[in-house]
């Protein structure tokens, strides 16, 4: 059995000013909810932030930035949060701007124990100053360093008491290579299930994988609603 919490100000506590945070998600959906907050009331400072975007203003790791805990983010899109476009023009947070499918396989990388790789994605733009190049067929490609976090946030459908992980729909996003690529993986689940119940078949995050477990309900907003005219 992993780690079983109940108070999400327990499940953070080790988390200090400074850390590497992965957390998933993509814009709102699939993001760990409850472990974002539980960070904002710890109120922890210097963090850098892996993760696709930085949610919205109000909401998801748009709370952290409002707060100004992020010194750092790493991602692939700024996206509608305003706050983090003014923190960005203001030069108040250091950003790092990495291509979606680079960012994906940088994760995935560091989670397998790939320390780089090469990639065409960026070749001959801004993204390749400063970054080692190599041909191969006669085309040129871009070496790519690996990401790891000293923690992973991800969010969960279902999970065991092993720490076994389902999650739902499209909300598997960034959450299964970022459960890899934490030295610490926390997992903010809806359903807790006991050992066996779930099928072998059905998993997507192994236990091997994860170390902290809890139950909360999400409110699951929604990034942008779009509505058929009646």
């Amino acid at each position: 059995m992993k780690q079983l919490y109940s108070s999400f100000e327990d499940a953070v506590a080790e988390i200090q000013d400074g850390a590497t945070l992965m957390v998933g998600g993509f814009g709102l959906c699939g993001i760990p909810e409850k472990l974002i907050l539980a960070l904002v009331d710890k109120g922890v400072k210097g963090l850098t932030i892996i993760s696709n975007n930085c949610g919205v203003d109000d909401w998801g790791l748009g709370l952290l930035l409002k707060n100004k805990q992020i010194k750092k983010m790493i991602g692939s899109y700024v996206g509608e949060n305003k706050e983090f476009e003014r923190q960005v023009l203001s030069g108040e947070i250091e950003v790092e701007l990495v291509p979606q499918g680079t960012l994906a396989e940088k994760i995935r990388a560091g989670g397998a124990g790939i320390p780089a790789f090469y990639t065409p994605a960026g070749v001959g733009t801004p993204i390749a100053e400063g970054k080692e190049t190599r041909v191969f067929n006669g085309k040129k490609y871009l070496l790519e360093e690996a990401y790891t976090a000293d923690f992973s946030f991800v969010r969960a459908w279902k999970a065991d008491k092993m720490g076994n992980l389902i999650y739902n729909k499209t909300a598997q996003n960034f959450n299964p290579i970022i459960a890899a690529a934490g030295k610490v993986t926390i997992a903010e689940v809806e359903e807790l299930h006991e050992t066996g119940e779930l099928s072998p078949n059905e998993i997507h995050t192994p236990s091997i994988y994860v170390q902290k477990l809890i139950r909360a309900e999400q409110e699951k907003r929604i990034e942008r609603r779009t509505v058929k005219k009646a």
